[in-house]
């Protein structure tokens, strides 16, 4: 009696344990396809983006399955850490592509994870608007600030204890600090433009008179 008790409990638990490693698995694939499609986002490589996008889509689908009946697995940190990654690249591309946000249904994706995934978002865009300085288009770069507040300002309200919210509260405070770097950079960037064209202005005006 008691062997055959321990053998079937051992069997449930090489599933648990296939199941276990297939979901880690596809866990860090679904990581490593979001990190390239961030890559391709911030190359304004849309088209190659959204095809990375819905390669971790599928993998996401995959995961989900293989972790179904297995739910102390699926709450085990891994899921949610892809959860997270998922969600930051495709509110990324959808900001960048000026479509729609996508909110945690449309993702599948749990609603903290989603949240900490909004709260990573905050770097890419501080590392977008650089970019678009660079590129001197200054007031594009003020419209992805104001998302950058906008997105501050939403996370705030979430003042909840981090055994509910995985850490989020840090992520904000962390989210404050690029917001005040990214407005001082595009400030300086905008100043240093005003001087630029009064410079121009000075110098056509030198030239006429001569």
């Amino acid at each position: 009696m008691i062997k055959s008790i321990i053998a079937n409990i051992r069997e449930e638990l090489e599933e648990k344990d296939i199941a276990r490693e297939q979901g880690i698995t596809l866990s860090r694939e679904i990581v490593r396809n979001c990190r390239v499609a961030m890559q391709h986002i911030h190359k304004m490589e849309l088209e190659k983006a959204y095809s990375m996008i819905q390669t971790a889509s599928s993998n996401m689908k995959k995961m989900d399955d293989v972790l179904e009946s297995q739910p102390d697995i699926y709450y085990g940190g891994f899921v949610e850490h892809a959860q997270q990654e998922f969600t930051e690249c495709s509110v990324m591309y959808a900001l960048v592509s000026e479509n729609s946000i996508p909110e945690p249904r449309e993702l599948k994706v749990e609603p903290v994870a989603y949240l900490n995934g909004l709260g990573d978002v905050g770097g890419e865009i501080k590392r977008h608007i650089l970019d678009l300085i660079r590129h001197g288009k200054l007031e594009e770069g003020e419209k992805y600030l104001s998302i950058m507040e906008e997105l501050y300002m939403g996370l705030m309200l979430f003042d909840y204890p981090d055994a509910m919210t995985h850490g989020l509260r840090a992520k904000t405070d962390r989210l404050r600090l690029l917001l005040e770097t990214s407005r001082g950079e595009l400030t300086a960037a905008v100043r240093q433009q005003k001087l630029e064209m009064a410079m121009k202005t000075l110098e056509a005006q030198f030239l006429s008179h001569k």
